[in-house]
């Protein structure tokens, strides 16, 4: 099954649609997003260029099932297409301070991820019960170790 976004104007995912792959074949038998497009226009009456192929298997940058990669991540309702990184990502960038990783479609905060526990905190968080957590401090610029049960 081939997968494609419908867009609006802003780029942002209005709706993800699944289609037989035959419906994206082109005269050679080769899948093509043009002709993925062209059906989906034919048949919604939406312009064929706001439908955006996605593939259900990207998350992060990479295609869980070792294939090429494909926009970043899956498409779903509210994303953004980035047209000029060819991405879909998070339309809610958590922080003012947080840059957009074009390689992996993903918000990151100015010094990285959060570091791991420390294995004392580690060892609190069991059973699958989070007791810390580095939460994100915008006016330091830091991650913060932060007791969340409290």
């Amino acid at each position: 099954m081939a997968n494609f976004a419908k867009i609006d104007d802003n780029g942002i995912v209005l709706n993800v649609v699944r289609m037989n792959n035959e419906d994206c074949l082109d005269e050679g038998g080769n899948e093509s997003e043009a002709v993925g497009q062209a059906y989906l226009q034919k048949h919604n009456n939406w312009p064929a260029d706001k439908w955006i192929q996605t593939s259900r298997h990207m998350a992060n940058g990479v295609h869980e099932l070792g294939g090429t990669p494909l926009r970043a991540n899956y498409a779903s309702i509210g994303m953004k297409y980035d047209a000029a990184n060819d991405i879909f990502h998070s339309n809610n960038k958590p922080y003012p301070s947080w840059v957009l990783n074009t390689t992996e479609g993903r918000w990151i905060s100015p010094i990285g991820d959060a570091p791991d526990l420390p294995q004392a905190q580690e060892d609190e968080n069991v059973n699958g019960v989070i007791k810390w957590a580095y939460i994100w401090n915008e006016t330091s610029g830091a991650w913060d170790l932060t007791d969340i049960s409290l």
